[in-house]
């Protein structure tokens, strides 16, 4: 039985579509990715300046909504400055790199089902690939060149601390997101993200797997270098970080990777576990015309607007966090519970797959066993920072002491 939406019924669909229908919906994802990052610039100042009992912007258009436009026409127009140190070619080329990867990641995001578009049968997807996630996450790490190579090849010193900062931020956090995914795996039984989605007509992953959609949530936020995980652009340690030598332009693409990185993480979000494009309650008790249609593309919306949302009221939140803390939040805590959660997630879906019975018993058991590892994992230990501060006062006393006895 082939599902509609499915991998298979998108491969032929979209295998045999028109050239010009695939360059129209390679456009419009771009379109709309460019006019969603103006409103997302404009919607998060406007957000945080009300968490904070502020204005925020009020004067360029109606409520402000065009001031990121003309933020944007003024980095366009500004000077473009290179410093003699540069090495030209990288330096030119690595805005770019970070660019590109977040609109190519987009590019197997299904946005809605089966549609007819001028008389033509087409999936709302640009391409489905059996190993689409896996794509998305490679789109991912290449981003990180372009921060890296900024760095680099800026000539100066606050810039490559932070690219090298960025790049111990992602390893450290991808390892994290990849288990979380591989729960989705082992539930949906594909890495194409139209299956997946489909896997969740009936109950979504984010409540079938509670664990892994946080700890990818987290994840998410680390890669994308937002607060309070924004150490590569710490502007009280790094002046602005990895792009502090750029002007014009070429920070103006740095500042568009960062806020489309963010889309794409939410839309990733929404497909693994979310229920991607499907409706969400109570609009998925009314029947299956709102999971037809263009309807689907309305629900996919919010539901990444949402989790938009949930990246700006951190920003306006939390504080930085210390790089130590950062790092021992990745290693100590997110990867350890995402090792576990996975055996845990492979064994009971092995009980499910090899039990015919009543699979009560292996649920209650399965809870408790993931009760007791969170307990564990999650248990507060002696702090570290006050031993060592303790350690080093000792030390200091020691050799005041030693030096009073010498005098």
């Amino acid at each position: 039985m082939i599902i509609a939406g499915g991998r298979e019924v998108n491969e032929s669909l979209l295998g045999s579509e028109p050239w010009w229908l695939t360059i129209a919906k390679a456009v419009i994802i771009f379109g709309v990715l460019m006019v969603t990052t103006i409103i997302l610039v404009w919607a998060e100042r406007r957000i945080v300046a009300r968490m904070q009992q502020r204005l925020g912007p009020n004067r360029v258009g109606p409520m402000g909504i065009l001031q990121a436009l003309a933020d944007g026409l003024k980095l366009f127009l500004k000077e473009d400055i290179r410093p003699k140190n540069a090495d030209r070619p990288v330096y030119l080329l690595a805005p770019i790199l970070s660019m590109i990867p977040a609109f190519l990641a987009f590019s197997v995001i299904p946005f809605g089902p089966v549609v007819s578009v001028a008389g033509k049968r087409t999936a709302l997807q640009l391409t489905d690939l059996p190993v689409g996630v896996l794509f998305i996450l490679a789109m991912s790490s290449i981003g990180v060149y372009g921060i890296v190579l900024a760095g680099w090849s800026s000539g100066s010193t606050y810039p490559l601390l932070g690219s090298l900062r960025s790049a111990a931020q992602l390893i450290s956090y991808e390892v994290a997101m990849g288990l979380s995914i591989a729960a989705v795996f082992i539930h949906s039984g594909s890495l194409s993200t139209a299956d997946i989605v489909d896997a969740q007509s009936r109950v979504w992953f984010a409540v079938l797997l509670p664990v892994s959609f946080v700890i990818y949530a987290i994840s998410g936020v680390g890669e994308t270098n937002r607060a309070p995980f924004d150490l590569p652009e710490a502007e009280s340690e790094l002046v602005a970080g990895f792009h502090t030598e750029y002007s014009s332009i070429k920070f103006a693409m740095f500042f568009l990777a960062e806020y489309i990185n963010m889309v794409t993480v939410s839309a990733v979000a929404t497909t693994l576990f979310l229920g991607g494009w499907r409706p969400f309650f109570p609009f998925s008790q009314i029947g299956d015309g709102l999971d037809t249609g263009w309807w689907p593309l309305l629900w996919f919306s919010l539901k990444v607007a949402m989790l938009l949302f949930g990246f700006i009221w951190l920003r306006a939140s939390l504080p930085r966090m210390r790089y130590d803390q950062f790092m021992k939040l990745g290693w100590k805590v997110l990867v350890p519970v995402s090792l576990a959660w996975v055996m845990l997630v492979a064994a009971a879906r092995a009980f499910q797959q090899n039990f015919d019975g009543n699979l009560s018993r292996y649920r209650i058991v399965f809870f408790a066993v993931a009760a007791v590892l969170a307990v564990v994992v999650l248990w507060p230990v002696k702090d570290d920072d006050k031993s060592a501060a303790t350690s080093a006062a000792a030390d200091k006393t020691e050799k005041k002491k030693a030096g009073a006895r010498r005098a």
